[in-house]
C-alpha cells in the first residue's frame, strides 16, 4: 500500500455485526481481501487503506449495514454501482410502518417487481430504503420508491419506472 493511507470509522447497528463479519470471519475476510484493506469491528467499524479502497469499503460496510446481504453488497466493488439511502426519518411510527409497507408490498411482490424491473436491489432496514445499482438503474428504482411514497399506486409507480 502506497502513501495514500486512510482510516475510516462508521457506525453501524449492533445486529448488523454478524452479518457484516460472517460465518468464522469469511465476510469481513472476503470484503478485505476484495478492497486491500484491513477492516476492524469493535464499537464502531474501523476501516484502513487506500483512500479509493476504503471508500469502496465503506460503501459495503454501509450497504450491509442498510440490510442488504454480503452478496448484495458487494455489487458495490463494480464502479459501476452505488448506493442511494432513502430516509423516512421525521415520519411518524405509524407513516414509517405503512411507508415501507408499500415498497415492500404484499409478501414482497412491490419490491421484487421493482428489484426485476430495473435490475437494481433493494433493501429495507430500521427507517431506510436503500438501493444499490449503476446510476439509470437507481434512477428508475428511486423514481418508482418516491412514487410509492407519495401515496401514488403501484400500478402508476410501475408504469413510470418503466418510462410509461
Amino acid at each position: 500500500m502506497g502513501d495514500d493511507m486512510t482510516t475510516e470509522s462508521l457506525l453501524i447497528p449492533e445486529e448488523r455485526k454478524p452479518a457484516l463479519i460472517g460465518k468464522d470471519g469469511r465476510t469481513k475476510a472476503g470484503i478485505e481481501k476484495a478492497t486491500n484493506t484491513k477492516i476492524s469491528v469493535s464499537d464502531g467499524v474501523e476501516i484502513e487503506g487506500e483512500a479509493v479502497a476504503v471508500m469502496t469499503a465503506c460503501n459495503i460496510v454501509t450497504a450491509i449495514a442498510r440490510g442488504f446481504s454480503p452478496k448484495d453488497a458487494m455489487l458495490l466493488l463494480d464502479e459501476e454501482n452505488c448506493i442511494d439511502v432513502i430516509s423516512l426519518r421525521g415520519e411518524t411510527p405509524k407513516a414509517e410502518k405503512r411507508l415501507l409497507a408499500r415498497v415492500i408490498g404484499k409478501n414482497g411482490q412491490a419490491k421484487k417487481t421493482i428489484e426485476d424491473e430495473t435490475g437494481a436491489r433493494l433493501a429495507i432496514y430500521g427507517k431506510t430504503i436503500s438501493i444499490i445499482g449503476t446510476a439509470e438503474q437507481l434512477a428508475h428504482a428511486r423514481s418508482a420508491v418516491e412514487l410509492l411514497l407519495q401515496g401514488k399506486t403501484h400500478a402508476y409507480a410501475f408504469k413510470r419506472m418503466k418510462g410509461g
